[in-house]
């Protein structure tokens, strides 16, 4: 069963279910995109690991997922997939420890796709953005920097389509993400577990897009 909402759905932005949900979004679209991407190239999927601070005292270690497409034959990583985090969003060593590995990737010959699927917090730099957007989907290609391609949409829209740059200038993939991300939903039971009765996660909705969201769930 599909989410009531068009495309992202805010009420997965809730600390309950945003992990569960960037875990199983990112392996459905390794698992969408790896037969697509042979015999050339395979996707893996790698994580980093980071200490969660306690108070009892005991350290928790917090598995993020990000997603590689590598050349078969030379490991070569030929673009990185990440989907940002809260922690990416708000101030502090999270944010820093990503901003220092986007940087690299920047500075180097992978590409990168930048998913924010999350209205809260703050949105990664980027110049020269115009209009309204709740989400982000940033395409940056090695060979068109510091230029990149930024997919904005809003509460409201369908997730966009992107292309997936892979290693020749002109060779790309096209990634239908609503498709994945409706997917996901169904499977993970998403539409029984989420409580619509509930107010969207902050921040706040625009007067406009409250009166949509409570008409849209009546319906």
């Amino acid at each position: 069963m599909r989410s009531p909402f068009p495309g992202m759905d805010p009420y997965l932005e809730d600390p309950i279910f945003w992990s569960s949900f960037h875990n199983r979004f990112l392996v459905a679209i390794a698992d969408v995109i790896a037969s697509l991407l042979q015999p050339k190239y395979y996707v893996e999927i790698e994580s980093k690991t980071k200490p969660q601070k306690v108070e009892i005292p005991i350290d928790l270690e917090r598995k993020e997922r990000y997603l590689q497409v590598r050349e078969i034959g030379t490991d070569t990583v030929i673009t990185a997939i990440e989907l940002l985090s809260p922690t990416n969003k708000r101030t502090g060593e999270g944010r820093d420890i990503y901003k220092e590995k986007r940087r690299s990737i920047l500075s180097s010959r992978s590409h990168l796709v930048e998913l924010d699927f999350l209205r809260f917090g703050n949105p990664m730099t980027m110049r020269g953005v115009t209009g309204r957007m709740d989400y982000r989907i940033l395409v940056s290609r090695a060979n068109y920097r510091p230029t990149a391609d930024l997919y904005g949409f809003t509460l409201r829209d369908q997730i966009p389509t992107f292309s997936l740059p892979l290693q020749d200038a002109d060779e790309s993939l096209a990634v239908d993400l609503q498709t994945i991300f409706n997917g996901v939903y169904d499977r993970s039971s998403y539409r029984s577990r989420l409580n619509y009765q509930n107010p969207v996660q902050p921040p706040a909705l625009p007067d406009p897009d409250r009166l949509w969201v409570q008409e849209l769930l009546k319906s």
